[in-house]
């Protein structure tokens, strides 16, 4: 009987983790769009949503935290105090 190493499964099946990952342009126009709203957060901390983006302990000028969920398209939908 052959061995499968741990790496060639996931490859197989896949990473439900990596389905859910932010792609390099798009984490580039969030990051855009937080600097013209003078705020900025760790692209680590976008999740993907279904019908959007929610970004998670966004810093923004003053200091003051949110939580803010963009659409699809990029656009502010709500911005949260936390």
């Amino acid at each position: 009987m052959k061995k499968i190493s741990v790496l060639a499964l996931v490859a197989c099946v896949g990473s439900p983790a990596l389905a859910d990952e932010v792609d390099a342009e798009t984490v580039g126009k969030i990051e855009a769009y937080l600097a013209s709203v003078e705020c900025q957060m760790d692209p680590d901390d976008i999740e993907v949503e279904d019908d959007g983006y929610d970004l998670d302990d966004v810093i923004c000028k003053g200091g003051n935290q949110f939580d803010i969920k963009l659409d699809k398209d990029l656009n502010e939908v709500s911005r949260k105090a936390e």
